[in-house]
């Protein structure tokens, strides 16, 4: 599996996959595809999906989604961490996300649960907060942490 930056024509690929997992694909746009990236198999097929919508130093974490034949496999923790490590590296503080389905593999994630109302306002006047997600979706929050640099790193600019 490849995981890559997604482009314009993935589109149709994405929107059938967020299709397939039941989730919402009307305001995936390309604008929106910016953020978002997928994972491809041997063949080029698009398989997994995962994207960001950020508002200031937090960012919505939505439509990750794996093909069902390729799930069980760890695919849906890949781009998970893809996606953290997008937003990490990127300046965001805090990923949002709304759920049906999925809060223990959010939980186990390290994500916790959190009052929708408390989401910043950006996050909840987004399309997907407030429109496209039941009321019923679960609310999770993960506060990110700059990466620590490494022994080499702190080495490196030692010799300096």
């Amino acid at each position: 599996m490849k995981i890559r930056a997604a482009r314009s024509e993935d589109l149709d690929a994405i929107a059938a996959l967020l299709a397939e997992n039941e989730l919402p694909a009307s305001d995936v746009t390309p604008d929106l595809l910016r953020d978002f990236a997928v994972a491809e198999d041997a063949h080029g097929s698009v398989v997994g999906t995962v994207g960001l919508e950020r508002f200031g130093t937090e960012a919505l974490l939505r439509s990750l989604a794996v093909a069902k034949p390729k799930r069980s496999a760890g695919l849906g923790s890949k781009l998970l961490t893809h996606a953290e490590y997008v937003a990490l590296t990127s300046g965001l503080s805090e990923l949002w996300l709304l759920t049906t389905t999925a809060t223990e593999f959010f939980r186990r994630a390290g994500y916790a649960l959190d009052a929708r109302p408390s989401a910043p306002t950006g996050i909840r006047t987004s399309t997907q907060f407030a429109q496209l997600c039941p009321s019923t979706a679960v609310c999770m929050r993960k506060r990110l942490y700059p990466l620590a640099p490494s022994t080499l790193a702190v080495g490196e600019t030692a010799k300096r």
